[in-house]
């Protein structure tokens, strides 16, 4: 696992749904639900054709309540959620003083609470890190992992949507742990994780703790909405918040020390490279790959971090795969908000 000094290794009970007929259980931290249900390549198409949903009841779930919750989240985070309508996803970052991202949250208020899930494992660093935060504000924080399970579905381009990507647009659900076999049947087929991160990977969406790491600021990895592009994770017109300058810096004069690239590997071997290989252009050590995965129409891909001044053309190596490139973010983000002069 990315030392991103956030994620442990706990890990929730077992999904029951590796119980369904074909179920394979993924891996390291995505053990806990199904890799993929017989054919990871039929699950995407099934995805990418807008049908079926993804367990991903092994991410953590934290809840805040209170009538002061979005005022405190919004002091505290680095998105505007002071006038967050109920219904409506969003995502946001908890940073470092320096600008590193601490904590990355997709979530969703009620108009009664505001609840967010989180990578597995980080729930509980989450929530005792905002626990610490509350002082004489009216907000209670509870890790609610053991009680909440979260899915993901493919969804109309009508309804909100945690993704700006002309790719496979979704919607995560966050639900009580028990209905999860209810849920199932509801919204079937299942398709497991293997085909959920393909097209993750493919829409060059970044996954926290596996395609980042302690030195990565949101501005490498596409978290700062510009227009269409982006995962608006980063509001730019808001009030202070921790790690703000950093933002702040880097977008107004550009060129972020790093940048989020889509790796189109070689497929003439039968392996994937794995997270945290380095990146070579020639001889020299210019990257580190986070994901990959199959997907059924581009083929090996992943993402990684190169660094900036990598040309956007080279021919680079990925654990021992060659690679193309193809541009997530952009080398020179943030210059485009240059003044004239």
């Amino acid at each position: 696992m990315r030392d991103n000094g956030q994620v442990t290794d706990s890990s929730p009970a077992p999904s029951p749904l590796l119980g369904l007929p074909d179920a394979v259980a993924g891996d390291g931290i995505d053990a806990p639900v199904a890799a993929h249900y017989g054919s990871f390549n039929r699950e995407q198409r099934t995805l990418a054709g807008g049908e079926g949903f993804v367990d991903l009841s092994h991410r953590g779930v934290v809840r805040v309540t209170g009538p002061d919750r979005l005022a405190w989240l919004h002091s505290l985070t680095t998105q505007h959620l002071e006038t967050l309508q109920p219904g409506v996803p969003t995502m946001a970052l908890v940073l470092s003083p320096q600008g590193h991202v601490e904590h990355a949250m997709y979530a969703v208020d009620d108009g009664e609470a505001f609840t967010a899930h989180v990578e597995p494992g980080a729930a509980a660093p989450l929530a005792a890190w905002l626990d610490r935060m509350r002082f004489m504000m009216r907000v209670e924080v509870e890790d609610l992992t053991e009680e909440m399970a979260v899915a993901w579905r493919p969804v109309p381009a009508v309804e909100p949507v945690e993704t700006t990507s002309v790719e496979t647009a979704g919607k995560y659900d966050i639900f009580p742990r028990a209905d999860l076999e209810k849920y199932a049947e509801a919204v079937g087929p299942a398709c497991g994780m293997w085909a959920f991160e393909a097209l993750r990977i493919a829409r060059g969406e970044p996954r926290f703790g596996q395609d980042t790491d302690h030195r990565t600021i949101p501005n490498e990895v596409g978290w700062v909405s510009t227009g269409s592009t982006g995962w608006g994770a980063v509001h730019l017109d808001k009030g202070c918040y921790r790690g703000q300058e950093t933002v702040a810096r880097v977008h107004t004069l550009g060129r972020p020390p790093r940048r989020l690239t889509l790796l189109h590997l070689d497929g003439s071997e039968s392996r994937l490279p794995s997270i945290g290989a380095p990146v070579r252009l020639g001889e020299r050590e210019v990257g580190v790959v986070g994901t990959s995965a199959r997907h059924h129409e581009y083929g090996p891909i992943a993402l990684a971090l190169i660094k900036r001044n990598v040309p956007l053309d080279a021919d680079l190596d990925a654990d021992g795969l060659p690679a193309s490139q193809e541009v997530v973010v952009d080398p020179e983000v943030g210059l485009h908000v240059r003044p004239l002069r």
